[in-house]
C-alpha cells in the first residue's frame, strides 16, 4: 500500500509532562504543539523491538508521517523480538557509528539496553527513548506513558465491572514479555487489590501471535473456572477466536492492556470489553518531533507523552482513533528520505 501525505495537526493538545524530566514522581497536565519543519537535512535512526504487530506498526507510521512533514530522513531497524537484547545493542552501535546519523530513537527491548560503551558511542547525538521504559543515563529525552498506568487502567476497568457482593472473580492475566512488563503487572495487581478480582494464573510471554495463542490455549486447558482474560493485545485478539472455538465467548470476558485495530474491531463487535490507549501513532509523531527540536536546539519539553484513555463501546465516539491506529492494510516502512516519492 502506498502511503499518502498526511499533514499533522498543529493545534496544541493535552499531554502528560514530567517536570523535571526523568525525575518527577508523577506527570502534570500540559499542552503539546507539534514541531516546526527542520531547517537542516537531519538523519534519524530508530531501533525498535519489532514491527510485527499493529501497535509498533502504528508507531512506525506516526514516525514516518512526521518525518515526512518535518522534512527529515528516518531509518528503522527491528531487533526481532523482546528476547533479542544483543541484536538491539548491535543495531544501536551501528547507528551510533554511522557519522551520517544525527539522532537516535530507541524503543528498548529492555530497560538496561544502553551499556556504558553504547552511551560513550552515542554521546555525540540526542538519544530519545520511545514507548518502552529505558534507563535515564545518557538519554536526552523520552516520549511515552508510564506503562504502569496502562496496567492500572485495565485493572480499574475490571474492578468497575465487578462491584458489589459475590464470589471472587477469576482472571487469567497475560502481562506480556517479562523484560518490559513488570511495571504493568505490578500496577494491575495494585489496581485490583482489595476487590473481588482474583488472578487465577499469570502467563508471561513475547507478544507474538503464536506465542500468545499457545499460552492462551494452555491456560484455558488448565483452568475451567475463569471469568475474564486480561492482558496484552495479542492475547486479546487471539482470545476472540479461541473462546468462540471452545463455546466460551459468552461466559468469559476479555480486557486488553492496550489498543490495536483488532482490539478496536473486538470492541465494536462486543467481544472485547475495553482497552486503554496510549496513542502509539501520536507517540511516533512526538518522538520524531522531539528529535528535531533537540537537534535544532529549540526550547522543548524533554519527557512527555499522550494522556491515557480507556476505550469501551460506550465512549468510542469521543476517542481520536487516528492517534492510536495506523490505516488498514498498511505495511511497515523502514526508510524515508525527504526527496523520496513515497
Amino acid at each position: 500500500m502506498a502511503w499518502s501525505v498526511v499533514v499533522a495537526p498543529v493545534a496544541a493538545q493535552p499531554i502528560l509532562s514530567w517536570e523535571p524530566p526523568f525525575m518527577a514522581p508523577a506527570p502534570v497536565r500540559a499542552e503539546y504543539t507539534p514541531a516546526a519543519p527542520a531547517r537542516q537535512s537531519w538523519v534519524l535512526c530508530v531501533v525498535v523491538p519489532h514491527i510485527k504487530d499493529a501497535y509498533w506498526l502504528g508507531v512506525n507510521y506516526g514516525m514516518v508521517e512526521e518525518a515526512r512533514r518535518l522534512r527529515v530522513e528516518v531509518r528503522f531497524a527491528e531487533a526481532g523480538g523482546y528476547a533479542q537484547l544483543a541484536v538491539q545493542r548491535a543495531q544501536i552501535q551501528d547507528c551510533a557509528s554511522d557519522r551520517r546519523v544525527n539522532a537516535l530513537i530507541i524503543g528498548a527491548v529492555s530497560r538496561d539496553v544502553m551499556t556504558p560503551h553504547l552511551r560513550q558511542l552515542t554521546a555525540r547525538m540526542p538519544v530519545i527513548g520511545t514507548v518502552n521504559a529505558i534507563d535515564d543515563v545518557g538519554i536526552s529525552g523520552k516520549v511515552g506513558v508510564d506503562w504502569d498506568d496502562m496496567g492500572q487502567a485495565a485493572g480499574r476497568f475490571l474492578v468497575s465491572q465487578t462491584r458489589g457482593d459475590g464470589p471472587p472473580v477469576q482472571v487469567a492475566w497475560f502481562p506480556g514479555p517479562r523484560s518490559v512488563s513488570e511495571g504493568v503487572d505490578r500496577a494491575f495487581r495494585q489496581a485490583i487489590a482489595g476487590s473481588r478480582v482474583v488472578i487465577r494464573t499469570t502467563a508471561w510471554g513475547d507478544t507474538g501471535k503464536a506465542v500468545q495463542r499457545n499460552l492462551l490455549q494452555q491456560v484455558l486447558d488448565d483452568h475451567k473456572d475463569l471469568d475474564f482474560l486480561a492482558g496484552n493485545a495479542l492475547m486479546a485478539e487471539a482470545a476472540i477466536s479461541v473462546l468462540r472455538e471452545r463455546g466460551l465467548q459468552d461466559r468469559i470476558g476479555i480486557v486488553s492492556t492496550y489498543f490495536t485495530p483488532a482490539v478496536h474491531r473486538g470492541i465494536l463487535r462486543g467481544r472485547i470489553l475495553a482497552a486503554p490507549t496510549d496513542a502509539p501513532v501520536l507517540q511516533g509523531r512526538m518522538s520524531i518531533g522531539l528529535a528535531v527540536d533537540l537537534l535544532e536546539r529549540r526550547p522543548t519539553r524533554r519527557h512527555f507523552g499522550p494522556v491515557i484513555r480507556t476505550v469501551a463501546l460506550g465512549n468510542l465516539g469521543e476517542i481520536n482513533i487516528d492517534e492510536s491506529l495506523p490505516p488498514p492494510l498498511l505495511m511497515p516502512q523502514f526508510h524515508h528520505r525527504p526527496d523520496a516519492a513515497n
